[in-house]
């Protein structure tokens, strides 16, 4: 510090005497003037002023120069850290500084990542299957919407992608081009899908992108409770992997990939880069540049890590009710619910019933707290085997993830109409959700007295006492007992019998989409090696307005005549057909028949 203070001072006396009017040089004299000259020491002492005065003003021109010199050195730094915070500004305008894919995570963490998504024995096929599985969409034109699978495993982390993919398809398309979509548009109606499935080959492949950068963001950034997402992608390039054409991108990925075989996490660490984004646009802009990454091999593993990250592994930890499990379970490697519910509600619950269930003890089970943008149905629930709460059932959209013993594929419709209640299903679902806040059986449907009395209140059911008495004599109240005593109880009590038998019924299309690329043979000849294609099928759904089918199909030999639903129903050219599907959209729509046309709709 006192050098520089020095030369500063010294720079500055040099400055000033450069700057002052200096006299001229007087003439040098000869060596031998010099003797015996009584103004020979002066006019030394004056000759060296002048030598002085001229180093001084030659120290002080280097010195402006090299000040120079290192200003416009400076200016270029100060020029480049603006240009590299413009990047990170929203709207930041063309970038000044090479793309960052983001930082490296420390080993632990990388380790203790792969320890909850895979555990300590997971094996080689079951790696495959997750590093083997890109986010990509179906090249044939009847499916172009949908994301295609090809690896077992993945299906939860694709389906519950593909529903938010197609919500901003079928609700937000006319917005896709606005990183923040924020006005809910209900106000549409009918979707611009509503025409028929031959529309779904219309869809540009830029509205297909935005519309998958869109679901992104509104995962990652509720996994992150809306505050960060965390966007997780690949490291290792040698040139900018956002310049250049898609087909050099993707060569740039592939060699990146090509070395590097995910086999440990020792494996993951040495290709895995993370940056945390708080504002949605600039979030937007990031996965729109690298959304070739995600299309790679590695695409569904990222985007899972992605999440997870967004929401803490603290919180993933807690958010589950057994820890100690892998996230993808043995051993075939599928992803568990708790990926789906992460993906879906942003909480890594491993239940599907509506908020806590008290075991007592301090003991509870964690289901989903709030209502969602898209749903889940379950197979399982069919079979009796758990309960699906209202929060799932009745999404914002009508689009569900259907969940199968051992694949996920996803259930939507164009017209948001479908979710609508009439006063009878309004009524049902009151009754229902009463009688399930206060089940503690596990989704086994029975109460206690006690809390039969808070359903009798809440609902403003009223029995008589002998109703009352016979409902409660063994000491709990059976869902499917209380559910008949309210088929024949009149509306006007609370309950839901209907003297017109008309106030129920539905009509409607839904489609159903399996991504899973299953071979079909190539022609009628079957020539050639089978391609492999995923399914859209359309089922055509009556939900009948009586409470059972058979108390409809009774009725419609009389009433024929009297309703054009129920001329409609009846000159439908088949059959009602059932497949396990079925199942599925009857735990949604108790009573409903179901048609299409074709190969029956899988959901494995």
């Amino acid at each position: 510090m006192t050098t520089n203070r020095e030369e500063d001072e010294e720079l500055q006396m040099a400055l000033r005497m450069s700057l002052q009017s200096s006299p001229p040089e007087a003439k040098r004299s000869k060596p031998g003037d010099f003797a015996g000259s009584a103004s020979v020491d002066d006019e030394s002492a004056e000759a060296r002023n002048r030598r002085i005065q001229r180093e001084l003003m030659a120290a002080a021109a280097e010195k402006r120069m090299r000040a120079m010199g290192k200003a416009k050195v400076g200016e270029e730094v100060e020029r480049s850290r603006k240009g590299d915070e413009a990047t990170k500004k929203e709207g930041g305008g063309e970038r000044k500084a090479p793309f960052e894919l983001g930082e490296e995570l420390s080993l632990s963490v990388v380790e203790e990542l792969f320890g909850i998504i895979f555990g300590e024995e997971v094996t080689k096929d079951v790696l495959a299957q997750w590093c083997n599985q890109g986010i990509r969409f179906s090249s044939y034109p009847e499916t172009s919407m949908g994301l295609v699978q090809h690896e077992g495993g993945p299906c939860g982390v694709l389906a519950t992608l593909q529903a938010f993919v197609l919500k901003y398809l079928l609700f937000f398309r006319d917005h896709l081009g606005n990183p923040e979509i924020k006005v809910p548009l209900f106000s549409l109606g009918m979707s611009q899908l509503s025409r028929g499935s031959d529309e779904f080959a219309s869809i540009s492949d830029e509205s297909k992108a935005r519309a998958l950068v869109h679901a992104m963001v509104e995962i990652l950034f509720r996994c992150g409770t809306e505050k960060q997402a965390v966007v997780v992608s690949l490291g290792g390039f040698a040139q900018d992997l956002t310049e250049g054409s898609a087909a050099e991108q993707k060569e740039k990925i592939s060699k990146v990939l090509d070395g590097n075989l995910i086999m440990s996490a020792s494996d993951f660490h040495k290709v895995l880069r993370v940056k945390t984004f708080t504002s949605k646009r600039v979030a937007f802009e990031h996965l729109t540049a690298i959304i070739p990454l995600f299309e790679s091999r590695l695409g569904a593993l990222l985007f899972l890590v992605s999440a997870l990250l967004s929401r803490g592994l603290d919180l993933i930890q807690a958010d589950r009710d057994d820890p100690s499990q892998p996230l993808v379970t043995a051993p075939f490697g599928h992803a568990s619910q708790e990926i789906v519910n992460l993906l879906l509600c942003g909480e890594a619950v491993p239940n599907v019933f509506d908020g806590k269930m008290d075991l007592g003890g301090g003991m509870s089970l964690k289901g989903i707290s709030t209502n969602v943008e898209v749903g889940f149905l379950s197979l399982l629930e069919s079979l009796n085997l758990c309960k699906v709460g209202q929060n799932l059932k009745c999404p914002k959209w009508p689009i569900w993830v259907v969940g199968s013993e051992s694949h996920y594929t996803v259930l939507f419709a164009s017209d948001p109409s479908v979710q609508e209640e009439n006063e009878l299903e309004h009524r049902e679902t009151q009754i229902r959700r009463a009688f399930e806040a206060q089940d503690q059986s596990g989704g086994g449907g029975f109460i206690s007295v006690e809390g039969f009395q808070q359903v009798l209140r809440e609902a403003n059911v009223r029995f008589s006492d002998e109703q009352v008495e016979n409902l409660s004599g063994t000491g709990i109240i059976v869902w499917s007992e209380f559910w008949q005593a309210l088929l024949e109880l009149d509306k006007n009590l609370g309950g839901m019998k209907d003297p017109t038998g008309l106030m129920g019924k539905k009509l409607f299309d839904i489609y159903h989409f399996n991504g899973i690329a299953k071979s079909v043979a190539n022609g009628s000849e079957a020539v050639g090696p089978p391609v492999q294609r995923p399914r859209l099928c359309k089922l055509s759904v009556v939900v009948p307005p009586r409470w059972t089918p058979e108390d409809y199909l009774a009725e419609t030999a009389s009433c024929r005549n009297k309703d054009d639903v129920v001329i409609a129903l009846n000159n439908l050219p088949q059959a009602n057909q059932h497949a396990p599907l079925v199942d599925c959209i009857r735990t949604r729509w108790a009573r409903a028949a179901c048609n299409w046309v074709g190969d029956a709709p899988s959901i494995v």
